[in-house]
């Protein structure tokens, strides 16, 4: 018999506020342990949360961004378990009323040599407070716990079970790590925890619509394992019902030594957790003022700027996928295309030599001491042949980034990389080469045309790379025939 996987994601984003959801501690990852907290994060008896609004605003952003409808009226609930780095014994959390329903996420995978989307819908976005963080160090017996992650802001995003292979759940989960970091909401470092993913899977026949016994695996912590859990726990499942085996709903955790999950529990059901609604918390009502206000503030996507660079900028699409996965570098694009309309070699300059640089010193776009117009005007030298495109392009942009202060004319002139146009000059340098080879003279003139390439190479080698590519070509045919 053939399976198919289903997968569900239920991805949580830390919200980038200053302070908690329900207190006014520090929101800040770093911190000496149990410094960030206070009498309302610990639970105290008698002590009265408030809501973080900056926390409902960036739930709503996310909101828009995947489509969603908001729900207008919110309510908070207890969700009760008990666990070590829980200090108040349960977790304020949305149950029935989540502020965002619907919507999903549009992602785009790899066909040939084209990319082919694929619409992943989501079931809702809720609000709610993190844990704190339980520490096990070396070889001790003791846990150690950290309360200053409690009360942080999360955005719990929970897919509909839509994803049918590892690669689908990786593309969901980078398209959402940009969408966060696109709105400034979550800076999305999976390795920091501020962005974990919790891997809901189960296998049918193929051909059948009934859902399998779903597993869930916790914490990914980053795109690549969460992609090998999906892989193992298929194979894995697989054997299981292929032996006569039974499939149970359990929590597992994922080995990433051994690329393998491992069982910790089995799962809780929705009435474990007792929900009830948060006695301290006053509903929360979302005007139309607020909702239009947020929706003024939304920035572009990277869903419509992909569309914006493939058909009205001609970018082809594999460019385009590198330079909308960063905002900031989308926003470079955006901002040299103002002084030059060759969209395709900006494009060609930061996925290659630009992205390269900065890889290399491990900067971000925005240190890049080449400014946008400065990139323009480069590629204005190129476009109109005053340099070439391949020698002395590569050699005038170390120097611009050595002198931010000089133009790429100025430097160009006085290295002199300008390309040399002068015939005169120019046959020289062609008479010159072509009494240095006689044979392959002779050879060309046989019929081997392909020559002219070695030719022109050893022209544009006396010239130190200044000869005018495409006129000595000409020059080149013409004294060879």
């Amino acid at each position: 018999m053939q399976y198919e996987i289903v997968i569900g994601l239920e991805v949580h984003c830390q919200l980038s506020t200053e302070s908690k959801i329900f207190a006014s501690d520090s929101n800040q990852f770093g911190s000496e342990p149990n410094t960030n907290i206070s009498v309302i994060t610990l639970g105290h008896p008698g002590v009265l949360p408030k809501l973080n609004k900056k926390a409902v605003e960036y739930a709503i952003r996310m909101g828009l961004a995947c489509g969603c409808e908001i729900n207008r009226n919110n309510y908070f609930d207890r969700k009760n378990y008990f666990y070590p780095d829980l200090p108040k014994g349960y977790q304020v959390s949305q149950d029935k009323y989540p502020i965002c329903k619907g919507g999903g996420v549009t992602v785009r995978l790899k066909d040939g040599k084209h990319f082919k989307e694929r619409f992943l819908e989501l079931h809702h976005i809720h609000l709610e407070e993190d844990a704190g963080k339980s520490v096990h160090e070396g070889e001790s017996a003791y846990t150690r716990l950290d309360y200053n992650r409690a009360g942080t802001p999360l955005i719990e995003i929970v897919s509909e079970p839509c994803m049918k292979s590892a690669e689908e759940a990786g593309a969901y989960l980078t398209e959402i790590r940009k969408i966060v970091r696109y709105l400034d909401i979550c800076d999305g470092n999976m390795e920091e925890g501020s962005m974990r993913a919790d891997l809901n899977i189960s296998i049918r026949p193929v051909g059948t619509e009934k859902l399998g016994t779903k597993v869930e695996v916790k914490n990914m912590n980053s795109i690549r394992n969460l992609q090998r859990a999906v892989e193992f726990e298929f194979k894995r499942q697989v054997r299981m019902v292929e032996a006569g085996e039974e499939i149970i709903q359990e929590t597992r955790m994922f080995d990433a030594d051994n690329g393998e999950t491992y069982g910790m529990r089995v799962k809780e059901t929705m009435n474990d957790y007792r929900y009830f609604p948060e006695p301290d918390l006053a509903p929360i009502s979302i005007s139309d003022e607020w909702l239009h206000a947020v929706k003024a503030q939304m920035p572009a996507l990277p869903h419509e700027l992909f569309r914006q660079f493939t058909q009205e900028y001609g970018i082809l699409d594999e460019h385009a996928v590198v330079l909308t996965d960063n905002k900031d570098i989308a926003g470079y694009f955006l901002e040299t295309a103002k002084f030059t309309q060759n969209h395709r070699a900006i494009a060609n300059w930061l996925t290659s030599t630009i992205k390269g640089y900065l890889n290399e010193k491990n900067i971000e776009i925005n240190e890049l001491p080449l400014k946008p117009n400065q990139l323009a005007e480069l590629i204005k030298l190129v476009d109109e042949n005053k340099i070439s495109s391949s020698t002395a392009a590569q050699k005038l942009f170390p120097l611009l980034l050595d002198n931010p202060n000089q133009t790429a004319l100025s430097l160009a002139e006085s290295n002199n990389l300008i390309q040399q146009s002068n015939t005169d000059t120019l046959q020289t340098l062609i008479n010159e080469v072509l009494s240095a080879y006689p044979d392959k003279v002779k050879e060309f003139k046989s019929g081997k045309k392909g020559l002219i390439g070695m030719f022109v190479g050893e022209v544009m080698k006396k010239s130190k790379g200044t000869a005018d590519p495409k006129l000595t070509n000409q020059l080149l045919i013409e004294a060879l025939k």
